[in-house]
């Protein structure tokens, strides 16, 4: 591994915040979830913010949220946009080893049931299949690690792919 942090990257429903927590603990790492941040720095909801300021707002507050990330044996849970911004994920590259849990669209879709309320920063015309080809190549560009959680999660398979990088 190239240093003691690890940063989870993908779609909305693909397991960050579920798996992160496991994985962190497996890995003896503090787990942290950027939309929490975002959430207790903001006084409000990741759907809040987008109803009230736009998606663009929830991006830029997301990207100023990361770059103050200093991090120390973490896990950290990216919100699905973080990357959008290409300062902030060369700031956490930095920092630790980039993970993207990766899962089919069809699995994304069958997870997220709430997606009205769920605070996905993309334009209100903008569908999951749309949000979901517009992300893949970023989360690819900038993972160190792809990982395919498509059903139950092998977080001892994962930990170990992470711990031989």
């Amino acid at each position: 591994m190239k240093s003691n942090n690890v940063i989870l990257i993908g779609m909305p429903g693909s397991g960050k915040s579920t798996v992160g927590v496991q994985l962190a603990k497996r890995l003896n790492l503090n787990f942290i979830d950027t939309d929490l941040l975002i959430q207790r720095s903001q006084e409000k909801t990741l759907q809040a913010i987008l109803d009230e300021q736009g998606y663009e707002a929830l991006r830029r507050i997301e990207s100023e949220e990361l770059m103050k990330l200093q991090l120390n044996s973490d896990l950290v849970a990216t919100g699905g946009s973080a990357v959008y911004s290409e300062k902030a994920m060369e700031h956490l590259g930095q920092q630790g080893t980039i993970v993207y849990l990766q899962v089919s669209l069809p699995e994304i879709l069958s997870r997220i049931n709430d997606e009205a309320s769920r605070g996905i920063a993309r334009p209100a015309s903008q569908s999951m299949e749309e949000v979901y080809a517009e992300r893949t190549p970023l989360y690819e560009k900038f993972a160190c690690l792809k990982f395919v959680n498509e059903s139950t999660a092998d977080i001892e398979a994962l930990a170990k792919q992470i711990e031989n990088l």
